[in-house]
């Protein structure tokens, strides 16, 4: 009867330590699961902050005003200069566009 009444002592005791380890380890991940999603929303407060900021960058009126800046032009007939394929023959030229 005391080695039954050990043994069962010992089966709780164990049982015992058990639920303890099990308790921790479901807080511990419970925090490290609340840290991610902490982070992911920080993450995608980013991202957002990041598309906003770059559709402002490219919005028309920022990028004619900087290209006014660096003195570019708008391309006309006059200021436009025509490349010619040397290496491929004329009639190779005109043949390959119909």
């Amino acid at each position: 009867m005391l080695r039954l009444n050990i043994l069962l002592l010992g089966l709780v005791m164990a049982s015992a330590l058990f639920l303890v380890h099990t308790q921790y380890e479901s807080r511990r991940l419970f925090t490290e699961r609340e840290r991610a999603q902490h982070e992911a929303r920080e993450l995608a407060t980013e991202y957002q902050r990041l598309q906003v900021e770059k559709r402002a960058q490219a919005t028309p009126l920022r990028i004619e005003r900087l290209a006014v800046g660096q003195g570019m032009q708008n391309a006309t007939p006059a200021i436009t200069q025509y490349v010619e394929d040397k290496a491929r023959p004329q009639s190779a030229a005109a043949g390959g566009a119909s």
